[in-house]
Order: C-alpha cells, then structure tokens, then sequence
C-alpha cells in the first residue's frame, strides 16, 4: 500500500505577505539634477513580484501631499509636481501588494538650487586654418535656467593635442557662449574639454539679516504707535466716551426748583379734552 503526501511550498517572500509584513522599499534617495527632482528606491528585501509603489512628498513648511501613485518602476519625477527650486523637500515612498501595505520609508533632505547636479554643458568644435571655434550651449534645466539661478557663469575650457600629456594642456576661461581657439598647429587634431563652474544667486530667504530688518520694522512701528497714543490719549478718551448733548431748554426744565414759576406752571397746568360735537 502507497501514501501519497501533497505538500504546498510557500517562498520566504510570499510568507511574509501572508503575514502582512510587507518589507518596505530600501535605499530611498531624492537627487536633483539639473534642477530636477527625482525621488528613487530599490526594491524591498525578499520582495515578491507584482509590487507597486505610492509616493509623497514635502516641504519644510507643508504636510506630506501625494506624488506617484500605484506605478511599478522605481521612480518619481517630483518636479511634475509643482516645487520650488528654492524649497527644503523630503519624500517617502511605501510598497503596495493587493490590500497589502509596507511603511513608509523617507528619503533625505535637499533644496533643489543648493544641492543640485549641473550637466555638462553641449560643445560644438569647427576648425579654420589655424583655429578652432568652440560654441558652448548650457544644460537645460527643467524648472529654471542656468543663468537665473546662477549670478556667474563661467566656461573652462581645456585643450591638448591628443595623446598629449595632461601638464602640457591648454587651459582658458570665458564666460560667453563662444571662444576662438588660435595658434594651433596645423593638421594636428587636438581634444577638448568644457565644464562649468557657478557662483549661486542668493535667495532672500539665505541673507541673514532679511529677519532681523522686519524685526527691526515691526518692533519701530509698535514704538510709534504707542508713543502716539500716549501723546493723544487725552483726545482718544474724548472720543470714545461721548455724551450726549442736551438741548438747554429741556436741561433747565429738568434742573429747575420746585418753588420756580416754571414748575408752577407745569404742575397747575390741566390737560385739555378736544370735545367733537357731531
């Protein structure tokens, strides 16, 4: 006689499922290039297939708001999602599976003008006789340009023959979008290399003394308008305790002794009946 055992394998990842444990996303990152804003992650530990993300983001003076809902691959475009580039954001991502939810798991802090990644500029050469013309077109940025966010520009440029040694380089610098190369040799090729260097342009929110000036402001304003009503509490108080004006007539009917001819005259007076003979 035979037995037959059926037995029903579940993989570690799928236990944890079951479980409801579902393991949150890993190596959470928001980066910034070019003035962009991506928040990316790997895949949890153990993960099983089928997961989707949510995705959220905030400032340093806003709440979490929702970025990318329920997508599969392993990043966000935050800059989709109208930032800043002067803000302080963070963002946080969780793995969705069925009714299954992972936590959350944060990113790092960045400020998109501050901690950004220039791309490298694009080159065109053209040679002339004994020239090189090198015309310079700067990165595009996705939420700004180059130059409103960086008060200086400036474009080093090196070039060598090739296979020259790295100390016999050329160098130069120009902050314009065109350089003419000259004094080359002729039928000689020669290499050349671009790259960016930026002074940022201050926000007012980085000068340190925009606080203290309002302060200053605020605090001289409130001093005025004390001493203003110091100065003129006399006629505030009239102002607001009025009395009411009454006529002299009535004042001195009300204020007149008893033993006066006027309240005699008040008081024998007898009221007149109006008798309509029909």
């Amino acid at each position: 006689m035979s037995a037959c055992v059926c037995a029903f394998i579940l993989t570690s990842s799928l236990l944890a499922v079951v479980s409801g444990a579902l393991g949150p996303p890993t190596n959470v990152t928001l980066k910034s290039r070019n003035l962009d804003l991506v928040l990316s992650w790997d895949l949890p530990e153990g993960s099983p297939h089928g997961l989707s993300y949510s995705t959220e983001f905030r400032s340093a003076i806003t709440a979490f708001q929702p970025a990318c809902r329920n997508i599969t691959e392993l990043r966000c475009d935050l800059s989709l999602f109208n930032i800043s580039i002067y803000g302080n954001y963070t963002g946080r991502v969780r793995a969705l599976l069925g009714a299954h939810r992972s936590p959350w798991t944060a990113s790092n802090h960045i400020v998109p003008d501050k901690d950004t990644i220039i791309g490298s500029p694009s080159v065109l050469l053209m040679s002339h006789h004994q020239t090189l013309v090198v015309s310079i077109e700067d990165p595009k940025f996705i939420l700004s340009s180059l130059r409103n966010v960086f008060h200086s520009v400036f474009y080093n440029i090196s070039y060598w023959k090739m296979g020259q040694d790295r100390e016999l380089r050329r160098r130069d610098r120009t902050s314009q979008n065109r350089m003419v190369l000259d004094n080359l040799d002729p039928w000689t090729e020669y290499c050349v290399q671009v790259f960016i260097t930026t002074g940022r342009t201050p926000h007012p929110k980085d000068s340190p003394w925009v606080p203290a000036v309002i302060v200053l402001v605020v605090m001289v304003i409130l001093v005025i308008l004390v001493v203003l009503v110091v100065l003129r509490w006399r006629h505030i108080s009239q102002f607001l305790c009025l009395k009411d004006v009454v006529p002299d007539n009535v004042t001195q009917t009300l204020l007149a002794p008893p033993e006066s001819s006027m309240f005699l005259a008040m008081k024998n007076s007898e009221p007149i009946e109006e008798i309509n003979h029909q």
